[in-house]
Protein backbone atom coordinates (compact mmCIF):
# COMPACT_ATOMS: atom_id res chain seq x y z
CA UNK A 1 0.00 0.00 0.00
CA UNK A 2 2.22 2.65 0.93
CA UNK A 3 1.93 3.44 -2.24
CA UNK A 4 2.00 7.45 -2.22
CA UNK A 5 -0.40 8.10 1.07
CA UNK A 6 -0.40 11.73 0.34
CA UNK A 7 -0.95 11.10 -2.78
CA UNK A 8 -3.80 8.83 -2.67
CA UNK A 9 -5.41 10.83 0.55
CA UNK A 10 -4.85 14.20 1.72
CA UNK A 11 -5.57 15.25 5.32
CA UNK A 12 -8.31 17.17 4.45
CA UNK A 13 -10.94 14.59 3.53
CA UNK A 14 -9.55 12.69 6.41
CA UNK A 15 -9.81 15.38 8.71
CA UNK A 16 -13.54 15.62 7.06
CA UNK A 17 -14.45 12.59 8.72
CA UNK A 18 -16.71 12.48 11.71
CA UNK A 19 -16.96 8.63 13.17
CA UNK A 20 -20.40 9.91 13.79
CA UNK A 21 -21.18 6.39 14.99
CA UNK A 22 -24.88 6.97 15.40
CA UNK A 23 -27.26 4.40 16.97
CA UNK A 24 -30.03 2.09 17.77
CA UNK A 25 -32.08 1.02 20.97
CA UNK A 26 -31.52 -1.86 23.48
CA UNK A 27 -34.49 -4.19 24.70
CA UNK A 28 -35.99 -3.71 28.44
CA UNK A 29 -39.56 -4.05 28.39
CA UNK A 30 -42.23 -5.81 26.41
CA UNK A 31 -44.26 -3.06 25.66
CA UNK A 32 -44.54 -3.36 21.66
CA UNK A 33 -42.59 -1.10 20.07
CA UNK A 34 -44.94 -0.36 17.28
CA UNK A 35 -47.89 0.66 19.10
CA UNK A 36 -45.73 3.41 21.14
CA UNK A 37 -42.73 5.95 20.20
CA UNK A 38 -39.52 5.41 18.64
CA UNK A 39 -36.65 8.00 19.73
CA UNK A 40 -33.50 7.45 17.02
CA UNK A 41 -30.27 8.75 19.33
CA UNK A 42 -26.53 8.56 18.23
CA UNK A 43 -24.02 9.95 15.93
CA UNK A 44 -23.38 9.83 12.09
CA UNK A 45 -23.55 5.93 11.75
CA UNK A 46 -27.49 6.62 13.02
CA UNK A 47 -28.12 9.93 11.32
CA UNK A 48 -27.16 8.20 8.11
CA UNK A 49 -24.24 10.20 6.65
CA UNK A 50 -22.90 8.06 3.43
CA UNK A 51 -26.18 6.93 2.93
CA UNK A 52 -27.07 10.19 0.80
CA UNK A 53 -30.86 11.80 0.55
CA UNK A 54 -30.43 14.42 3.45
CA UNK A 55 -32.97 16.33 5.01
CA UNK A 56 -32.15 20.26 4.47
CA UNK A 57 -33.82 21.05 7.68
CA UNK A 58 -30.98 18.88 9.57
CA UNK A 59 -28.14 20.89 8.63
CA UNK A 60 -24.78 19.78 9.72
CA UNK A 61 -26.48 16.52 11.74
CA UNK A 62 -27.17 15.44 8.10
CA UNK A 63 -29.95 12.96 8.69
CA UNK A 64 -30.95 10.73 6.06
CA UNK A 65 -34.29 9.47 4.70
CA UNK A 66 -32.48 6.37 3.88
CA UNK A 67 -31.50 5.68 7.21
CA UNK A 68 -32.09 2.56 9.53
CA UNK A 69 -34.21 4.85 11.98
CA UNK A 70 -36.17 5.97 8.81
CA UNK A 71 -36.49 2.68 7.16
CA UNK A 72 -37.31 1.11 10.23
CA UNK A 73 -39.91 3.70 11.13
CA UNK A 74 -41.40 3.51 7.66
CA UNK A 75 -42.07 -0.58 7.89
CA UNK A 76 -43.38 -0.45 11.15
CA UNK A 77 -45.73 2.84 11.66
CA UNK A 78 -44.55 3.89 15.41
CA UNK A 79 -47.10 5.88 17.27
CA UNK A 80 -44.90 8.89 17.11
CA UNK A 81 -40.78 9.03 15.80
CA UNK A 82 -38.12 11.43 16.91
CA UNK A 83 -34.93 11.33 14.53
CA UNK A 84 -32.80 13.19 16.71
CA UNK A 85 -29.07 10.98 15.74
CA UNK A 86 -26.31 13.79 14.89
CA UNK A 87 -23.19 13.49 12.44
CA UNK A 88 -20.35 13.92 14.94
CA UNK A 89 -22.19 13.58 18.26
CA UNK A 90 -20.45 12.13 21.39
CA UNK A 91 -22.00 11.17 24.81
CA UNK A 92 -21.96 14.61 25.83
CA UNK A 93 -24.46 15.57 23.20
CA UNK A 94 -26.62 12.68 23.53
CA UNK A 95 -27.02 14.09 27.02
CA UNK A 96 -27.04 18.17 26.19
CA UNK A 97 -28.79 17.83 23.05
CA UNK A 98 -31.16 14.62 22.48
CA UNK A 99 -32.51 13.08 25.22
CA UNK A 100 -35.09 15.79 25.43
CA UNK A 101 -36.84 13.61 22.86
CA UNK A 102 -37.47 10.73 25.48
CA UNK A 103 -40.82 10.41 27.53
CA UNK A 104 -42.27 7.97 29.32
CA UNK A 105 -44.15 6.98 26.42
CA UNK A 106 -41.29 6.11 24.09
CA UNK A 107 -41.33 2.05 23.54
CA UNK A 108 -38.35 1.95 21.49
CA UNK A 109 -34.46 3.64 21.67
CA UNK A 110 -31.95 2.82 19.07
CA UNK A 111 -28.52 4.30 19.20
CA UNK A 112 -24.78 4.24 17.83
CA UNK A 113 -22.09 6.11 20.07
CA UNK A 114 -18.40 5.69 21.43
CA UNK A 115 -16.66 6.48 17.84
CA UNK A 116 -16.00 9.32 18.28
CA UNK A 117 -15.13 9.74 21.86
CA UNK A 118 -12.74 7.40 21.24
CA UNK A 119 -11.09 9.84 18.31
CA UNK A 120 -11.40 7.20 15.71
CA UNK A 121 -11.36 9.85 13.22
CA UNK A 122 -8.19 11.26 14.16
CA UNK A 123 -6.89 7.96 14.13
CA UNK A 124 -7.81 7.29 10.89
CA UNK A 125 -5.99 10.43 10.02
CA UNK A 126 -3.32 9.10 12.07
CA UNK A 127 -3.11 5.86 9.97
CA UNK A 128 -3.68 7.22 6.70
CA UNK A 129 -0.90 10.13 6.78
CA UNK A 130 2.06 8.78 8.97
CA UNK A 131 3.70 5.53 9.55
CA UNK A 132 2.84 1.94 10.15
CA UNK A 133 4.08 2.29 13.79
CA UNK A 134 2.72 5.91 14.43
CA UNK A 135 -0.51 4.12 13.25
CA UNK A 136 -0.44 0.85 15.87
CA UNK A 137 0.53 3.70 18.50
CA UNK A 138 -2.53 5.58 17.94
CA UNK A 139 -4.75 2.79 17.85
CA UNK A 140 -3.14 1.51 21.42
CA UNK A 141 -3.98 4.83 22.85
CA UNK A 142 -7.71 4.38 21.44
CA UNK A 143 -7.83 1.48 23.02
CA UNK A 144 -6.56 2.47 26.41
CA UNK A 145 -8.89 5.30 26.45
CA UNK A 146 -12.08 2.30 25.21
CA UNK A 147 -10.96 0.53 28.37
CA UNK A 148 -10.51 3.51 31.08
CA UNK A 149 -12.45 6.63 29.86
CA UNK A 150 -15.27 5.50 27.68
CA UNK A 151 -17.18 2.95 30.01
CA UNK A 152 -18.38 5.89 32.47
CA UNK A 153 -19.14 7.81 29.55
CA UNK A 154 -21.56 5.36 28.35
CA UNK A 155 -22.85 4.03 31.44
CA UNK A 156 -24.28 8.24 31.85
CA UNK A 157 -25.49 8.07 28.78
CA UNK A 158 -27.38 4.66 29.44
CA UNK A 159 -28.54 5.55 32.99
CA UNK A 160 -30.45 8.80 31.18
CA UNK A 161 -32.07 7.08 29.08
CA UNK A 162 -33.49 4.87 31.72
CA UNK A 163 -34.73 7.66 33.64
CA UNK A 164 -36.59 9.60 30.66
CA UNK A 165 -37.93 6.46 29.33
CA UNK A 166 -37.94 3.29 32.12
CA UNK A 167 -40.50 1.04 29.98
CA UNK A 168 -38.62 1.63 26.16
CA UNK A 169 -36.95 -1.15 24.75
CA UNK A 170 -33.44 -0.07 24.22
CA UNK A 171 -30.87 -0.78 21.42
CA UNK A 172 -27.40 -0.27 21.32
CA UNK A 173 -26.21 -0.65 17.40
CA UNK A 174 -22.25 -1.41 17.38
CA UNK A 175 -19.92 -0.28 14.18
CA UNK A 176 -19.06 -2.40 11.57
CA UNK A 177 -15.43 -4.00 10.73
CA UNK A 178 -13.82 -1.29 8.08
CA UNK A 179 -11.25 -3.67 6.11
CA UNK A 180 -11.55 -7.23 4.60
CA UNK A 181 -8.24 -8.25 4.55
CA UNK A 182 -6.56 -9.34 1.55
CA UNK A 183 -9.07 -7.98 -0.40
CA UNK A 184 -8.90 -6.35 -3.79
CA UNK A 185 -7.37 -3.25 -2.43
CA UNK A 186 -4.20 -2.42 -3.94
CA UNK A 187 -3.53 1.28 -2.27
CA UNK A 188 -3.79 2.63 0.60
CA UNK A 189 -2.81 1.06 4.33
CA UNK A 190 -0.64 -1.89 5.11
CA UNK A 191 -2.52 -5.16 6.02
CA UNK A 192 -1.43 -4.71 9.37
CA UNK A 193 -3.09 -1.78 9.98
CA UNK A 194 -6.19 -2.66 8.32
CA UNK A 195 -6.14 -5.66 11.03
CA UNK A 196 -5.21 -3.42 13.19
CA UNK A 197 -8.33 -1.01 13.09
CA UNK A 198 -10.68 -3.96 12.96
CA UNK A 199 -9.54 -5.21 16.04
CA UNK A 200 -10.17 -1.64 17.48
CA UNK A 201 -13.50 -1.71 16.14
CA UNK A 202 -14.41 -5.16 18.06
CA UNK A 203 -12.97 -4.03 21.22
CA UNK A 204 -14.89 -0.69 20.95
CA UNK A 205 -17.61 -3.14 20.00
CA UNK A 206 -17.24 -5.49 22.72
CA UNK A 207 -16.60 -2.79 25.46
CA UNK A 208 -20.19 -1.33 24.19
CA UNK A 209 -21.92 -4.85 24.72
CA UNK A 210 -20.82 -5.16 28.34
CA UNK A 211 -21.98 -1.46 29.35
CA UNK A 212 -25.41 -2.36 27.74
CA UNK A 213 -25.64 -5.27 28.86
CA UNK A 214 -25.23 -4.11 32.67
CA UNK A 215 -27.96 -1.98 31.89
CA UNK A 216 -30.17 -4.21 30.49
CA UNK A 217 -30.34 -3.10 26.77
CA UNK A 218 -29.85 -5.01 23.74
CA UNK A 219 -26.83 -4.46 21.70
CA UNK A 220 -27.23 -5.12 17.94
CA UNK A 221 -23.35 -6.45 16.36
CA UNK A 222 -23.21 -5.21 12.77
CA UNK A 223 -20.20 -7.27 12.17
CA UNK A 224 -21.61 -10.07 10.37
CA UNK A 225 -24.01 -8.15 8.08
CA UNK A 226 -21.21 -6.18 7.19
CA UNK A 227 -19.11 -9.43 6.59
CA UNK A 228 -18.37 -9.52 2.64
CA UNK A 229 -19.00 -5.71 2.69
CA UNK A 230 -16.04 -4.13 4.21
CA UNK A 231 -14.21 -1.70 2.56
CA UNK A 232 -11.25 -3.97 -0.24
CA UNK A 233 -14.38 -6.32 -0.82
CA UNK A 234 -15.62 -6.23 -4.39
CA UNK A 235 -19.36 -5.14 -3.11
CA UNK A 236 -18.50 -2.45 -0.11
CA UNK A 237 -21.31 -1.20 1.65
CA UNK A 238 -18.90 1.61 3.79
CA UNK A 239 -17.45 4.35 1.34
CA UNK A 240 -13.48 5.02 1.56
CA UNK A 241 -12.36 8.03 0.53
CA UNK A 242 -15.01 10.04 -0.90
CA UNK A 243 -13.58 13.10 -3.01
CA UNK A 244 -17.30 14.32 -3.83
CA UNK A 245 -17.93 14.86 -0.35
CA UNK A 246 -15.46 14.34 1.99
CA UNK A 247 -17.73 13.70 5.28
CA UNK A 248 -19.12 10.46 4.00
CA UNK A 249 -15.80 8.81 4.34
CA UNK A 250 -15.61 5.95 6.76
CA UNK A 251 -19.27 5.89 7.04
CA UNK A 252 -22.31 3.19 5.47
CA UNK A 253 -23.69 3.67 1.98
CA UNK A 254 -27.40 3.56 1.53
CA UNK A 255 -27.14 -0.44 1.14
CA UNK A 256 -25.04 -0.30 4.74
CA UNK A 257 -28.26 1.34 6.29
CA UNK A 258 -31.06 -1.20 4.66
CA UNK A 259 -28.72 -4.38 4.26
CA UNK A 260 -26.43 -4.17 7.40
CA UNK A 261 -27.74 -1.92 10.23
CA UNK A 262 -31.72 -2.44 9.22
CA UNK A 263 -31.86 -6.15 9.84
CA UNK A 264 -30.17 -6.08 13.08
CA UNK A 265 -32.06 -3.02 14.52
CA UNK A 266 -35.21 -5.48 13.30
CA UNK A 267 -33.81 -8.47 14.86
CA UNK A 268 -34.08 -6.73 18.25
CA UNK A 269 -36.85 -4.71 18.29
Amino acid sequence: MKLSRFATFSSSVLLAVGLALTGAGAAQAAQPAASTGYVALGDSYSAGVGSGSYDSSSGDCKRSSLAYPKLWAAAHSPSSFAFVACSGARTGDVLSSQLSALSSSTGLVSLTIGGNDAGFADTMTTCVLKSEATCLAALATANTYIDSTLPGLLDKVYSAITAKSPSAHVVVLGYPRFYQLNGSCIAGLSETERAAINSASDHLNAVTAKRAADHGFAFGDVTSAFSGHEICSSDSWLHSVNILDLTESYHPTAAGQSGGYLPVLTAQD
